[in-house]
């Protein structure tokens, strides 16, 4: 596959991922996750390969989500929701080698979701992390749910998708969404550091330590696929729909005038 909306890189046992898609917060259309689909699965049964590293072009955004201007009531790609977006998180966690997200600015929506479910997250100082999708008709009612739920507690996951709050880096660290925060500079060679610890260890037994993490989690897989039916449905109704003209309007959404 010949790459448009993302980067890839093999260098010394280390395979970087990157949405390049700046001038949108890299945030990603179908085109985008068929690409990340690929390049995971290029990385992930690679004996060469033995870290992935997952990450967003720019110093402003990690990744937003699903790109608004691709949304259309359905996105433009194929999948229940015009995202194979399930499909993109299953990967992530199936692939044999850690996936370290190299969070370097807002890591939004959809793709709070993605560094969330990534073995590993390390990031910058600036990075801001968060929710949005009940403020722009839309949810992820799979891994970005009772996942996180896993990851940071049940009133925390609750509060995140609630109230649609943004939070600063440290926080994140505090609460165990990320596993270290370094000043920006320092991002690459922090990440650096943990793959070259990592590559020290055996593939084998690394692999054999993510499949026995993930399967204690992998019946989300199949909560995600009916949510993933519901939210197909979701994103025909007029409710759903006010949350992206609202959104590309920049007004504020009225959702109860539609809720019925």
């Amino acid at each position: 596959m010949n790459y448009e909306d993302i980067l890839y890189d093999e260098t010394d046992g280390v395979a970087t991922i990157t949405i390049n898609r700046p001038d949108r917060y890299n945030a990603f259309r179908g085109q985008t996750c068929m690409e990340l689909i690929d390049a995971f699965h290029r990385a992930g049964w690679n004996k060469d390969i033995g870290v992935i590293v997952f990450t967003g072009a720019g110093e402003k955004a990690f990744c937003t989500g699903g790109d608004q201007g691709a949304h259309e009531g359905q996105y433009d790609g194929r999948g229940l929701i015009g995202l194979p977006v399930e499909e993109l998180q299953r990967l992530i966690r199936e692939v044999p080698k850690p996936v370290i997200a190299r969070v370097n600015g807002f890591a939004i929506g959809g793709g709070h979701v993605l560094h969330v479910i990534c073995d590993l997250s390390i990031a910058s100082e600036t990075a801001i992390f968060g929710q949005v999708g009940p403020k722009v008709g839309s949810v992820d009612p799979g891994f970005g749910t009772a996942y996180l739920a896993r990851v940071v507690g049940e009133k925390r996951a609750r509060e995140i998708w609630y109230l649609c709050r943004k939070y600063s880096a440290q926080q994140a660290l505090e609460w165990g969404l990320v596993n270290a925060v370094v000043p920006p500079e320092q991002l690459d060679e922090e990440v650096r550091k943990w793959c070259d610890e990592i590559l020290e260890k055996s593939p084998t037994a690394i692999s054999i330590a993510k499949r026995s993490f993930n399967a204690d989690s992998d019946n989300i897989a199949g909560i995600g696929a009916l949510g993933m039916q519901a939210l197909s449905l979701y994103y025909d109704t007029d409710e759903s729909k006010e949350g992206v003209n609202a959104f590309k309007e920049k007004r504020k959404p009225e959702f109860r005038k539609y809720y019925k």
